[in-house]
């Protein structure tokens, strides 16, 4: 259970608290103080520098040892340079052979710190299922093969019979998406189709979704706790199957993924969670189920997400 990324201005006096100071406190300390994952999202716009990477491991590693990171692949393979104005295709996709270089040199980084949960490939709604396009994710899975691969579709011809046995035989994970239903969007599903599974929660907010993606407004949006019972219950599904499975929320907006990111972490757990206590105050809704984040306290883990069956 974790965030999609950590480095938000808005997240400053909220999740953060008033006044913390990075030198004596890494904001990745007290995220990883809460959780087990943490998607990494500035390799979306950016690429992972390989210096960078050994910093978040050795963090992470002194805050909770089994922590992992996941991280999304660079837009320059899954979206149109042109994203707000041309719909995404294996035709307006244009990757070059300096994108591959750098995306390898961070994903190869992130990897020899045995912290790499898995590569996020994330595809918008443009993206559908035709002849073209599936010719292009079948290039871009062996391109990444190395790796474990997650790809997130979100238009709703994607998800069929076909699909899901496609996934399955190239050993790739289906992330399972919570996004609001508008127009022909993929809706919640529990496929597994590897030993990873993979949720991403993005929120419901309507009216924003399809502003420019670094619009934090699209984000805005506080799951409620009855709306994430049904996500208890598919994450649970997803868990009987697969060998670990990842849940992120995307709702990033002033920390509302801190705060849902926990509600679901106890509804999984039937334990009380821990949060810092800026957040607390915040969203005081979770002083219900989470205690103050003490100095030195230690994370709960999750192990329901974590299937010890042998194989």
């Amino acid at each position: 259970m974790g965030t999609a990324g950590w480095s938000y201005k808005d997240w400053e006096g909220i999740f953060y608290p008033p006044g913390m100071s990075r030198r004596k406190q890494h904001p990745l300390e007290l995220v990883a103080r809460c959780f087990d994952v943490v998607e990494i999202n500035t390799s979306f716009y950016g690429h992972i520098k390989p210096e960078i990477a050994t910093l978040w491991a050795r963090i992470v590693s002194d805050a909770n040892p089994s922590f992992l990171f996941t991280a999304k692949l660079h837009r320059s393979f899954t979206h149109s340079p042109m994203a707000a104005m041309e719909p995404t295709s294996a035709v307006s996709i244009r990757p070059n052979d300096q994108d591959e270089r750098l995306a390898r040199q961070g994903l190869e980084a992130m990897a020899a710190t045995g912290k790499f949960g898995a590569l996020l490939i994330q595809f918008p709604v443009s993206f559908k299922n035709t002849a073209l396009n599936r010719e292009y994710l079948e290039t871009l899975l062996r391109q990444f093969i190395e790796y474990p691969r997650v790809v997130e579709v979100r238009h709703s011809t994607w998800d069929n019979p076909e699909t899901i046995a496609y996934f399955a035989e190239r050993n790739v994970s289906f992330c399972n998406i919570d996004q609001p239903q508008l127009g022909h969007s993929l809706e919640p599903t529990a496929h597994v189709t590897s030993s990873i599974g993979y949720v991403r929660l993005h929120g419901r907010n309507y009216d924003q979704w399809f502003e420019p993606e670094k619009s934090s407004d699209r984000y805005n949006y506080l799951y409620k706790a009855n709306e994430l019972v049904g996500w208890k219950e598919r994450v649970q599904t997803i868990a009987k199957e697969a060998k670990v499975t990842f849940v992120i929320t995307n709702n990033h907006f002033e920390a509302k993924a801190g705060a849902n990111g926990l509600q679901l972490k106890h509804m999984l757990t039937g334990r009380r969670v821990v949060a810092p206590e800026s957040l607390l105050e915040h969203y005081p809704e979770l002083k219900a189920i989470a205690d103050p984040l003490g100095e030195g306290q230690p994370p709960a883990s999750l192990p329901l997400l974590r299937n010890e069956r042998p194989a």
